[in-house]
């Protein structure tokens, strides 16, 4: 397994996500939405995965005091099942308790199983559904959280 290395994503980083985000997503974020959250979004902290200098995945929460809201976590499908995403999600976790974060929430399709597993691993516990949440295919979300 070659090593994997974090580091803050900048707006340099915009098309890597952006490749990313189309190949994980069936409803992908557009350009704007990225660059909206590295311009405009003072909540908005992102990191990027890489693997030989190539940006393989992301995630990235909006850190609002004392609450934080996990946004996306990404690895590319050429990179997944090497516990990548596990990592990715670690990082993202021990980042945001860094900034005082206490309390956790993200959204997941019903549907991705596989993605709810991971969360759990690290103690997020199903919360509500929010019906109709995705645009694509109008599936419900499932809310999940964590308190530190």
């Amino acid at each position: 397994m070659n090593e994997v290395t974090f580091r803050q994503a900048t707006i340099a980083d915009v098309k890597s996500l952006l490749r990313i985000e189309t190949a994980v997503f069936s409803s992908p974020w557009s350009e704007k939405a990225f660059r909206n959250e590295f311009y405009t979004n003072q909540f908005a902290y992102y990191i990027v995965a890489e693997q030989n200098e190539a940006v393989i995945g992301y995630a990235g929460v909006w850190i609002i005091l004392d609450e934080g809201h996990i946004t996306n976590v990404a690895i590319h499908p050429d990179q997944q099942g090497n516990g990548y995403g596990k990592a990715l999600l670690a990082e993202l976790l021990r980042i945001a308790k860094e900034h005082s974060v206490t309390r956790l929430t993200l959204e997941v399709r019903v549907s991705n199983t596989k993605a709810q597993q991971l969360y759990k691993k690290f103690g997020f516990k199903d919360g509500a559904i929010r019906k109709k949440y995705y645009p694509d295919n109008q599936e419900d979300a499932l809310v999940m959280w964590v308190e530190e």
